[in-house]
């Protein structure tokens, strides 16, 4: 052979010496990552395929749980009827009574007007007024009441579920706890929610009820969480937790929100009630001071505009000082 030829089979040999032995050159990575994937140090491209396959189809499925549960939840949310919203309140009370109880309120301002010689279309508005207006308003105080005495305790009720279910009692089980050694009312709904059980209904559908009965966001999260783990599974410990947390801040933030809000809400106290005290002491003073407003058709003109007036500033300082958290 002519040197030529030797000196170029040498170069080709040395190279294919330096790419046999040097690793993770050629076909060499790809054998040490063979021998890794059967050790189990990385997964194998099928294995990766199949899990990713997997996380793609529980994320799916806990998107749709979560939106279908929204739906229905605000489906059920819109419109309560008079019975539920007595029982939104703790009033045990049927709605054919509370629909008596509120005549009754309206005949007796109606028959009050009339002893006090008010016109018998004034007294008809009053007493028709009065049915409607003091009952919603009482009830809706009472509903505000409830849902923040559910709220101060919801939060304990769920680290005591967690607390179980890291214990290894079974979800109903923990739910039990709550419903024998929580306060009122969180003891009572999560009674309720037990009877349903009882009845024959899933825990899916067990969990709807305490929506029915408190329809705040904080329980909606508390339903969603629980739907959620049932259709599509999950670590139920580590979700609830972070939702008592969630729950802690929120009401930490509302306390700041009603401590920042106070001053605000003073004034606006101050300032309604303002005309009504100065009117009050000017009739002491001089009582005919004030008659023209009453006796004379510009007086009752004018005090119909300081009505109005009035009654649209306290709307206003009242829509200023409410604050969603």
């Amino acid at each position: 052979m002519t040197p030529i030829i030797l000196i170029v089979l040498a170069v080709v040999a040395v190279l294919a010496g330096g790419f046999a032995l040097v690793p993770g050159m050629a076909s060499g990575g790809l054998a040490d990552k063979r021998k890794k994937a059967l050790r189990g140090e990385i997964p194998s491209p099928r294995v990766a395929e199949s899990a990713k396959r997997q996380r793609d189809t529980r994320r799916r499925t806990i998107s749709d749980a979560v939106k279908s549960q929204q739906v229905a939840l605000e489906k059920r949310r819109r419109k309560p009827t008079l019975q539920m919203r007595l029982e939104q309140a703790g009033w045990k009370i049927r709605r054919e009574a509370f629909i008596r109880n509120s005549v009754l309120i309206g005949l007796f301002i109606g028959g009050v007007a009339m002893f006090l010689e008010v016109p018998a279309l004034f007294a008809f508005v009053f007493g028709v007024a009065g049915a409607y207006v003091l009952p919603t308003f009482w009830l809706k105080r009472a509903t505000k009441k409830f849902q923040a005495k559910f709220l101060d305790e919801f939060p304990n009720a769920i680290e005591t579920i967690v607390r179980g279910v890291k214990s290894g009692l079974p979800l109903n089980d923990s739910i039990r706890v709550v419903a024998k050694e929580t306060k009122e009312p969180v003891r009572s709904e999560f009674a309720r929610v037990l009877e349903q059980q009882s009845v024959g209904k899933n825990m899916h559908e067990a969990v709807d009820i305490l929506f029915d009965r408190v329809p705040r966001s904080e329980v909606n999260f508390f339903v969603v969480v629980i739907s959620v783990q049932q259709q599509a599974g999950g670590n139920l410990s580590e979700a609830l937790t972070n939702l008592a947390h969630v729950l802690r801040n929120r009401k930490k933030m509302q306390g700041k929100v009603k401590a920042m809000s106070s001053e605000a809400k003073a004034s606006a106290m101050i300032i309604g009630a303002l005309p009504f005290l100065v009117a009050g002491l000017v009739s002491l003073v001089t009582p005919d001071y004030l008659l023209v407003l009453f006796t004379t058709t510009i007086g009752l003109f004018w005090l119909g505009v300081a009505v109005v007036m009035l009654s649209l500033g306290t709307f206003i300082m009242n829509r200023m000082i409410q604050f969603d958290v």
